[in-house]
């Protein structure tokens, strides 16, 4: 049987056509033979999502970005991407558009929401989410640091400012003369500690030799300290507190007038009869001085001896 020219023709041409679908959906990376369900996404800002760029669940990859358009005049954009039937997730899961790599590009990941809630079907549109990037992150963080370095970069001006004020000629000279001053102590010190440090090693042995006296008066204070712990210190306090309760029972005693003592010290009447005869002891003494010969008789023809006269009694001084 003879094919004839035109059916080959045919032939040629729709493999052609079925390799040219073929190839695309290659170059699309769309499977023929999956099937697909078809979502969008509503994003203020795509930051430069393309299309053919991968759609992830937990980072495993179920279809692709199929086209990106503004939805309205206020620029929002409307984002359709496919995802296999083979991946099922309800309608409140969220299409989250975020960062592939530290370099850039944008993906989007859907997080899946197991909520028991109604499952998405094809056509829905998802709630979306732009999660910031790393650079977005570092800008957030620099902001408000770049406006507190220039809050300190202005202090800073103002503080050097008032430093310019404050330093004049007559200052500056000042600082000038206490920064010699200053080099000139240092100076001092560094000789002080070169004469120390040679008076130290001139005279090492005496130190050694006071370090050690030292070191025998304290084991001779520690040896003294061991005598008076092993001595009986207690009974001796002891003995020492009995001798005081007594002096001090003596003492009262003596304060109440109880005893030979306090009596001689409390009896008014023995006071003055001692004094009396400590008076009258006196002018015996006193007449004995004055007129010895009444008191002392010698003669060698037997004198009469004349009768005593008391003396006058002399007023008290």
């Amino acid at each position: 049987m003879k094919i004839s020219r035109e059916f080959k023709t045919a032939i040629i041409v729709l493999g052609g056509i079925l390799l040219f679908i073929l190839g695309f959906s290659y170059l699309k990376s769309n499977p023929l033979f999956k099937s697909y369900r078809t979502y969008y996404a509503v994003y203020d800002d795509v930051g430069g999502l393309a299309t053919g760029t991968s759609v992830s669940i937990n980072g495993f990859p179920v279809g692709k970005i199929m086209n990106i358009r503004f939805l309205n005049e206020k620029g929002k954009l409307l984002v359709t991407f496919s995802v296999e039937n083979d991946f099922e997730f309800s309608k409140s899961s969220k299409a989250v558009l975020h960062d592939t790599g530290i370099i850039g590009g944008k993906a989007i990941q859907i997080v899946p929401v197991f909520d028991g809630s109604e499952k998405s079907i094809s056509g829905d549109t998802l709630p979306s989410f732009i999660k910031p990037g790393l650079t977005e992150l570092v800008t957030q963080k620099l902001t408000p640091l770049q406006a507190k370095l220039g809050s300190m970069l202005e202090h800073a001006d103002s503080v050097l400012s008032g430093v310019n004020t404050i330093l004049d000629e007559e200052s500056r000279a000042n600082l000038k003369t206490s920064i010699a001053d200053l080099k000139d102590i240092t100076a001092n010190f560094k000789s002080s500690s070169v004469t120390l440090n040679a008076l130290l090693r001139d005279n090492k042995q005496k130190l050694d030799n006071s370090i050690e006296n030292i070191e025998g008066l304290t084991g001779n204070l520690k040896d003294v300290s061991g005598t008076l712990a092993e001595a009986n210190l207690e009974q001796t306090m002891a003995e020492l507190q009995q001798t005081i309760t007594g002096f001090n029972r003596v003492v009262e005693k003596i304060d109440r007038g109880e005893g030979s003592v306090g009596k001689l010290l409390k009896d008014e009447e023995l006071y003055d009869n001692l004094t009396g005869a400590s008076r009258q002891l006196e002018q015996l003494l006193q007449d004995m001085k004055l007129n010895p010969k009444r008191y002392v008789h010698f003669s060698l023809f037997g004198k009469r001896a004349k009768q005593y006269e008391p003396p006058e009694e002399e007023p008290d001084k």
